[in-house]
């Protein structure tokens, strides 16, 4: 095509060409296209005041993060956005560690390269909309803040917006003063530096507005707690989400970067640098490695004995999951998993009966005690057709201990007896977080892990399902 360009011609076609790549560079944040976990954590900003990216290492939280600020500062919101929008220029902040961690981050992600002041503007601030900025005083190339256009619509308008650059180890003071309108932790902060940041938004456009984001290298700390396990009697915990991201949603890489991702970590920091896992160490209560318990699934033979085992909630969810269990190798397979709060056995039932109407279920002591609203919760989902077992879940000698069936989940797993479907996606983040406190189990986020327990106990109940062929995937039903 070039050689049939005269000299002139392919001058004003480098010009343009050169333009347009100016034009890319200098509006990146027209040109974001956040992965399926991404745009899952921006939706959240539209009703909750906390929200937590906890991913593994270059997964993209930190772009989520700069890329939505920048939205915010600018006013300048895609078509496809449902998140948070504010209605004029806000102020916000963004901080990380140390000064130069806050100016290798957010700051790059949001301005550009700091050390190439010709090129600030390349970050997902577009460059026509940096008005002015301020350089910090101690660390080279660190601003304290930029002044940004802000016009909704994506129309430049007079209207100014600010995000300045704030540092944890400059102390809790640092975080004191004015109203802000959102604060941005990337990296994990300590636990004072959360409450203060959060606490300077309580007044803000939005009330309380902040978007964290971080590998969870410090394992089970209060900030990731505050997340995942609020306390009984934290009532402001509906309010908070928690987006965990892993390296198999990261679509940037192949599969094959991926295994070898993977393997170039040390093994007692995989599941938190792949997989946003916090490290639970001598804590957790199912140290295997993922890739040593994971299966793709399979057609179930025919011939394999199966049972199902149901954790009864309400608050906390009403949880299902379903064993297949090969007796030649003594090889268990969790297959499907069900996790559902705020919901009653009518509709719970009406979703597990598609695993097999003659599928036999195992259930908890709880599940046996009749109640002022009713019969007990055994007897009313077998009367909504599920082949709920008579006695309650319990080892052959009738003893029902939470250790001893934990142990023999252990045991399988460390021995290669259980395997675990790729698509039981509700055990696997359960299994993540099981751990023990104080030599203790914590019974948190536990619900398809206690149903696959009690499936286990019951596990000589299993039956062979009558005329089986096999499980279809695609159609979700046996056939």
């Amino acid at each position: 095509m070039l050689e049939l360009l005269n000299s002139s011609e392919k001058r004003e076609l480098m010009l343009l060409l050169g333009e347009k790549d100016r034009r890319k560079r200098t509006n990146k944040l027209r040109f974001y296209r956040p992965y399926s976990k991404q745009r899952e954590f921006h939706l959240a900003g539209a009703t909750m005041s906390e929200r937590l990216f906890m991913a593994g290492n270059q997964l993209g939280k930190t772009i989520a993060g700069g890329a939505e600020w920048a939205m915010h500062l600018t006013g300048r919101y895609p078509d496809w956005w449902n998140g948070a929008e504010f209605i004029r220029a806000p102020l916000l902040w963004a901080g990380s560690v140390t000064g130069e961690s806050t100016r290798d981050n957010p700051q790059r992600i949001l301005v550009g390269p700091p050390a190439i002041e010709e090129q600030w503007g390349t970050g997902f601030i577009p460059a026509d909309c940096i008005v002015d900025r301020t350089r910090a005083m101690g660390v080279p190339d660190l601003l304290d803040n930029v002044v940004v256009r802000w016009g909704g619509g994506g129309d430049v308008q007079a209207n100014q917006s600010i995000v300045a650059f704030k540092a944890y180890e400059k102390g809790r003071e640092k975080w004191q003063g004015p109203t802000v309108d959102g604060v941005w932790f990337d990296e994990e902060p300590p636990e004072d530096i959360y409450s203060e940041g959060l606490t300077r938004t309580n007044n803000g456009q939005r009330g309380q507005f902040a978007q964290t984001t971080f590998t969870p290298l410090l394992g089970m700390s209060t900030v990731v707690a505050r997340f995942i396990m609020p306390a009984a009697d934290d009532i402001a915990s509906v309010h908070r989400q928690v987006t965990s991201m892993t390296i198999d949603d990261a679509e940037h890489y192949t599969p094959e970067q991926r295994a070898q991702i993977i393997a170039s970590y040390p093994a007692h920091e995989r599941e938190a640098r792949s997989k946003g896992v916090p490290t639970l160490g001598s804590g957790l209560i199912f140290p295997v490695l993922e890739e040593n318990i994971i299966v793709e699934p399979f057609a179930i033979p025919k011939h394999w004995p199966q049972i199902g085992g149901l954790d009864f909630g309400w608050d906390h969810p009403t949880a299902a999951a379903h064993l297949a269990w090969d007796r030649d190798s003594d090889v268990v397979y969790l297959t499907k998993d069900y996790r559902q709060s705020h919901a009653t056995p009518i509709l719970h039932a009406a979703a597990l009966k598609p695993w097999g109407a003659w599928l036999p279920w195992a259930w908890p002591h709880d599940g046996n005690n009749d109640t002022a609203a009713g019969p007990n919760l055994a007897a009313q989902y077998r009367a909504q057709g599920l082949k709920v077992l008579p006695e309650r879940a319990s080892f052959p000698d009738g003893s029902n201990s939470v250790e001893a069936g934990l142990m023999d989940m252990l045991d399988r797993m460390q021995t290669g007896r259980f395997k675990v479907f790729r698509t039981c996606g509700a055990w696997q983040e359960e299994r993540r977080l099981y751990h023990r406190k104080d030599g203790k189990v914590v019974k948190e986020r536990d619900d398809v892990i206690s149903a696959s327990r009690y499936a286990l106990m019951m596990l000589r109940k299993a039956i062979v399902q009558p005329n089986a062929t096999s499980w279809d995937f695609t159609a979700q039903k046996v056939v």
